[in-house]
């Protein structure tokens, strides 16, 4: 990625240019010291002066008023805030008439910038006072004073905290009275110039230390340039947050949100004492010392997929690149390129006004469709469908072009959404909510439709990175989460009744994705690159979900790495130096989970004991218990650890009289492993379905849905022995009694637990069954022979009647 820089041979202004603005992408206003506001026309590279100010104005800053306000969209800015060096701001209309000029400051008014929503403009000046003002220019409030200069000012991401400079220093202000000050030491030089995304919600400020940093909203210090010759006079984020550029003494720079520099350009400038960005991200504009105004258009971007390398050449030309053979296509747009994305076989460019649709197999014919709003911040696709994201809303097309849906959700604000925020699998929409950042709504893809019964996912803490699994049925969707504490959790996406579990898969994750083609899930954590194979092992066996992890040390990813994508059984992930670094894992868990999607079990164990690895076998009996079946269950179990080897080596040592040496985790290890291999055997002997699914689930720990299975079946003295065998004795009387059978079996198998241990009943409500009552434990076991009886004769005659139906 690189600038291309243009620059007229001669300045259209006599003076340094102190700021620029846009007011749509292809229209900017330059203010100067010879007093002209002066509009440039991109698309026929016209100039014309707008208004020539009265000489005593000086303008100083330049901020066009919001084109957004709620529900009410404007195609274009109408009016700007001017600052100047009178102690005023003026309120200009784009036609240049000066509706209001408001005297603000005593001494130069050094900045001034509208909220988002277009609601309130904060000015600071040279007398250090930083000021709130109304949308007509009413003072409503001085939030702070201070002895020094405030140079720059920039709203928080939802306009209640303000960050301003001072000194050194930068402080973050909220508006709220007796609300707690951010206040940190920032630069060792006096702070230039500062800015505040609302996407992404890191901090940029330059100082005459000759450094740019770039923060969190908690004043945490995220990256710092090296000393550059001169002071940085300027730094500007892009609208979605991905870059920002730094302006210095003939100096022009784009970066990375992390910090790493893309390039460096050398225009002849003088300082560059102003940056702005064009509302599509595409290209920048910088004031300048010596009277120009510069132009930078950001070119040569790339994406990669598989074999397949696309390049932006030209603002309306790609070239696509095939590694494998080495041809060659380009691609001719009619209007330049705003965004673009590259995955599951298809290529999706959004241009100023439309949208084109490219197959990896066909690069001749494209499907094209037009745009209901040109400038698209976000493309997010999955197998089927693809997501763009405008100032207008979410809408989700088919790759036929077909539009099939648009959720919408109480507060949406689509300016503020990224790729963290928004994640898309093949039948759901997640949306991370930024009011509430606990929260994340979802939403059937086909309809746009709350998901299930309308239920929001809630967590207890803020939700930092959310992201779907994309493979799988619709009833096992899984989303992954990164919390502010780090933590990583997963739940399931359906919300229909009971509240979905959210468990906790790893701790210190700082960034995460899920594979492409299966459901293996890949994290940085803190020292290390993990690689859960099958994340869904938390509900089935959680004590054998170590065994499923790949893990390698993370120390050639240097500091804050990035995993920028997981295509097959590649990871690709992005130092902090910008660096790419590609990681490979083992194929194998992928075909694996290909197998066991299409049932072919004999295959999946073929496998496991092709590769001989313990990894491989506990994927395959988390997966075989979750698909529940018990014979594949019962060869991973045995399998994991080499039980047959350990039974061996305990027999030995017990003959040689050598039990102290076996350590205890081996043993811990063993008759573990051995209890749920005998458990598993006993399930497949079980007489009715309803029973085996039952024990499955207390098998996975769901007891609350084993017994539900059994009590809709009917097997009412079943889902009372479950309790039984979980010593749940309140639960077990209470059923008994409920449905009045079998209280005496419950009475009887109390009273010879208390005896096990020597205890006498204390229970007040097993007291008052048990007066009076004699347990006879003939006449008990013949219930339950009749019980199971029972159950095999009905297990028996729906086997009959589904074949009679199936004949």
């Amino acid at each position: 990625m690189r600038l291309k820089i243009s620059l007229l041979r001669e300045p259209k202004h006599q003076e340094l240019v102190s700021c620029v603005g846009w007011t749509n992408a292809e229209e900017l206003y330059s203010c100067s010291d010879d007093h002209q506001i002066v509009k440039w026309n991109l698309l026929t590279s016209e100039t014309s002066q707008i208004v020539k100010l009265p000489d005593d104005i000086y303008p100083i800053d330049l901020h066009w008023f919001p084109k957004s306000i709620g529900l009410k969209k404007q195609t274009q800015a109408e009016s700007f805030v001017l600052t100047s060096s009178d102690g005023k701001f003026h309120l200009i209309s784009k036609l240049g008439r000066v509706e209001k000029s408001v005297e603000a400051h005593c001494g130069a008014v050094l900045a001034g910038r509208w909220n988002y929503e277009g609601t309130a403009l904060i000015t600071v000046g040279e007398d250090g006072q930083v000021k709130i003002w109304s949308k007509s220019g009413m003072l409503r409030s001085t939030l702070a004073q201070q002895g020094t200069p405030v140079y720059s000012v920039a709203w928080g991401p939802d306009s209640e905290k303000v960050l301003y400079t001072a000194g050194k220093q930068l402080i973050i202000k909220p508006l709220q009275p007796n609300a707690k000050i951010l206040q940190w030491k920032a630069h060792d030089g006096i702070i230039l110039k500062v800015d505040w995304n609302s996407v992404n919600d890191l901090i940029l400020s330059a100082g005459e230390d000759c450094k740019y940093k770039v923060w969190d909203s908690y004043g945490r210090l995220l990256y710092s340039s090296q000393p550059h010759e001169h002071p940085i006079t300027s730094v500007a984020w892009a609208p979605d947050g991905e870059l920002f550029a730094v302006g210095s003494f003939h100096t022009l720079r784009l970066c990375d949100k992390t910090g790493w520099s893309y390039a460096l350009e050398k225009p002849s400038t003088g300082s560059i004492f102003n940056i702005a960005w064009s509302i599509d991200g595409t290209q920048i504009a910088g004031a300048c010392g010596n009277g120009q105004v510069v132009f930078a258009h950001v070119v040569e971007q790339r994406w990669e997929w598989k074999n397949f390398e696309v390049t932006l050449t030209k603002r309306r030309t790609m070239q696509v690149r095939n590694v494998l053979n080495d041809a060659v296509d380009l691609l001719e747009f009619r209007d330049r390129v705003i965004k673009a994305s590259l995955n599951y076989g298809h290529l999706v460019v959004s241009t100023s006004l439309q949208c084109y649709v490219f197959s990896t197999k066909n690069w001749n014919t494209p499907l094209i469709f037009d745009l209901k709003e040109g400038t698209v911040s976000l493309i997010l696709q999955a197998e089927r469908h693809f997501l763009l994201v405008d100032g207008g809303g979410i809408y989700l097309y088919s790759y036929e072009g077909r539009f099939i849906s648009s959720p919408k959700f109480p507060g949406m604000r689509t300016d503020i959404l990224n790729a963290q925020m928004v994640s898309l699998s093949n039948d759901t929409i997640a949306v991370k909510d930024k009011a509430d950042e606990k929260i994340i709504f979802l939403f059937e893809a086909s309809s746009g439709k709350p998901l299930g019964d309308g239920k929001i996912l809630s967590h207890k803490n803020e939700i930092l990175e959310i992201a779907l699994d994309q493979k799988g049925l619709t009833s096992e969707r899984k989303i992954a989460f990164i919390d502010k504490n780090r933590d990583l959790y997963i739940t399931s996406v359906k919300r229909f009744g009971k509240e979905e579990q959210i468990i906790k898969l790893g701790t210190m994750v700082h960034t995460l994705a899920w594979c492409d083609t299966s459901n293996i899930l890949c994290g940085l954590q803190d020292t290390r690159f993990t690689v859960w194979y099958y994340p869904n092992t938390v509900y089935v066996d959680r004590d054998i979900l170590p065994k499923t992890l790949f893990e390698k040390d993370a120390s050639e990813f240097s500091k804050n790495p990035h995993i920028v994508s997981f295509v097959g059984n590649q990871v690709t992930i992005r130092r902090a130096d910008g660096s790419l670094l590609h990681v490979s894992i083992s194929p194998y868990p992928a075909i694996l989970h290909e197998y066991v999607s299409s049932s072919k079990w004999e295959d999946a164990v073929r496998l496991c004991r092709f590769v001989k690895e313990q990894t491989m076998w506990a994927c395959l009996a988390a997966m075989s218990v979750a698909n529940r079946d018990m014979t594949t269950a019962e060869i991973a179990y045995a399998s994991i650890g080499e039980v047959s080897k350990l039974c061996s080596f305990v027999f030995f040592s017990l003959i040689l009289n050598h039990t102290s040496f076996l350590p205890l985790q081996i043993c811990r290890l063993l008759f573990f492993q051995i209890d749920k291999v005998q458990y598993i055997n006993s399930i497949k002997d079980l007489p009715s379905k309803e029973s085996k699914m039952a024990h499955m689930l207390m098998f996975s720990g769901n007891i609350q849905e084993a017994e539900t299975v059994l009590l809709q079946a009917g097997l009412i003295y079943q889902a009372i022995q479950i309790n039984i065998d979980l010593y749940n004795w309140e639960r077990a009387l209470e059923l008994a009694v409920k449905h009045k059978t079998h209280v005496d079996t419950v009475l009887a198998y109390r009273q010879k637990f208390l005896e096990t241990f020597g205890k006498q009943e204390t229970n007040k409500r097993y007291l008052q069954y048990a007066e009076g009552l004699q347990v006879d434990w003939d006449k008990i076991k013949a219930k339950i022979e009749m019980e199971i009886t029972k159950e095999r004769e009905r297990s028996s005659s729906l086997a009959g009647k589904s074949l009679m139906a199936r004949h």
